[in-house]
């Protein structure tokens, strides 16, 4: 089949970059110079994917990811961003984009997000998180225990609570694998020969929401062409798993309310009840009771929710995890691209153990991915990582115990104003070394020095 996919990017060598590639591989390409121009390409033919650049002329991401997806709800988007941009691309994922690829783009990478992303629009769309071989469940749970007291404790609770019906709230930042967590409450407990479902909420619209979850009769709305059962239906006698439950509509939170006190649920337009055997997971990024607060959330439902809480810790604080992780995408990565890197350097060991990565596992992951792809020996080096990441790691956190030192103080100053310097010339190294007032002898002196790049 080919398939569609729509660029919207406002740099021409871009544009052409990724039409010759895709249409290389036999996707029909369309492309956009503005946010405008591509809704307007949307509105008159409805593509497979669209891979957005973060900066239009027009519109940012954000609002371009809103308004694609009030005009078609699951249609997967592959936000394009430069490194520093990262927190923002993270937040495009809570807006339910598919996945973000960092700048510069590499043709292997590219291919293989277009094909993961199409492939996920094109299966059911509850299914679309669930349908994994149960090897790949169980490496991804072995993964994620990970060797920090906080995963300790956190498969301790999953170990506790796994063989009961009660509702679980997960709480993490994005990407902390909250996801893996619910799969592993479902796998241990007694429905794992049944469904697991997984619902990205903030993926979807109200009215979609709705459908969605509780299903809907012939004729309820423009679209409804036939019955339809929703996700509490669909997963009967398993787990019932809900990403980003706070972007729930208030109406969606009554009846979801309603169909965990009664176990009875109404699809959107019926007057049927209809009995529901489900146990429900749900995930949020930010605490509900937060939420609660500002009456963006029901406090009758968070209780409801709230039988027992999981909160799961940024990757930065689990330090004893960032190398288990590493290992496990490397590998995965090996797998994907046909590869065979052996191992990391101490060089670039280091780095990704005191990077901060504040997009977590997705992050890392990516990062590692990225990293296969450009390895030219068996191991990976720091001269494969972004350099982004090699003049961001916290090199305050690596010589902690030299602080007290007026020499270390001095050298975290220096590191600090170098990596500033960097940053703010778009790592061009003449043009920081002006901003640093110092000749670009002496800067590269001071980067071999500390390590930096």
């Amino acid at each position: 089949m080919n398939y569609k996919v729509l660029i919207i990017d406002d740099d021409e060598d871009i544009c052409l970059l990724l039409e010759r590639l895709l249409s290389k591989n036999d996707y029909s390409v369309s492309t956009a110079e503005d946010g405008e121009s591509g809704f307007k390409l949307l509105k008159k033919d409805k593509p497979d994917l669209v891979l957005c650049d973060f900066k239009l002329p027009d519109y940012s991401g954000i609002d371009m990811l809103r308004k694609i997806k009030v005009l078609h709800p699951q249609l997967p988007v592959i936000i394009i961003t430069g490194y520093s941009d990262v927190k923002i691309a993270v937040d495009a994922l809570k807006k339910g984009a598919y996945n973000y690829v960092t700048k510069p783009l590499y043709p292997d990478e590219i291919l293989m997000m277009v094909k993961e992303a199409i492939s996920s629009h094109h299966q059911p769309i509850l299914d679309s998180k669930s349908t994994k071989p149960k090897k790949s469940q169980k490496e991804e749970l072995t993964i994620i225990k990970g060797a920090s007291p906080q995963s300790e404790v956190v498969w301790k609770h999953v170990d506790l609570i796994a063989p009961t019906n009660m509702s679980v709230i997960i709480q993490g930042e994005t990407g902390t694998g909250k996801e893996y967590v619910a799969r592993a409450i479902h796998l241990q407990s007694e429905r794992k020969g049944h469904k697991f479902l997984a619902v990205d909420c903030g993926a979807l619209s109200d009215d979609l929401a709705g459908s969605e979850l509780f299903g809907h009769v012939k004729g309820s709305f423009t679209g409804a062409i036939n019955d339809k059962s929703g996700c509490f239906e669909q997963a009967k006698g398993g787990t019932l798993f809900l990403d980003e439950i706070g972007n729930l509509s208030y109406e969606n939170q009554m009846k979801m309310l309603r169909a965990l006190q009664e176990r009875k649920i109404r699809r959107v337009g019926g007057d049927k009840e209809i009995d529901i055997d489900v146990r429900v997971v749900v995930a949020t990024n930010e605490p509900l009771p937060d939420l609660i607060q500002s009456g963006d959330f029901r406090e009758d439902l968070y209780h409801r929710l709230n039988e027992f809480k999981i909160e799961l810790a940024p990757l930065r604080e689990r330090k004893a995890d960032i190398v288990i992780y590493a290992e496990y995408f490397l590998k995965l990565a090996n797998d994907q691209l046909n590869k065979n890197i052996k191992g990391f350097d101490k060089s670039a060991l280091e780095v990704i153990k005191h990077y901060s990565w504040e997009g977590n596992l997705r992050e890392l992951k990516n990062v590692i991915k990225r990293a296969v792809l450009l390895a030219s020996s068996t191991t990976i080096d720091k001269t494969c990582l972004p350099a982004e990441i090699v003049t961001g790691i916290d090199h305050t956190s690596v010589n902690a115990e030299d602080n007290l030192s007026l020499k270390a103080a001095v050298k975290v100053a220096e590191i600090k104003a170098i990596n500033m310097a960097l940053k703010k010339a778009a790592f061009n190294k003449s043009k920081a070394a002006e901003y640093l007032e110092v000749d670009r002898k002496t800067l590269y002196n001071k980067l071999n020095e500390y390590g930096i790049i």
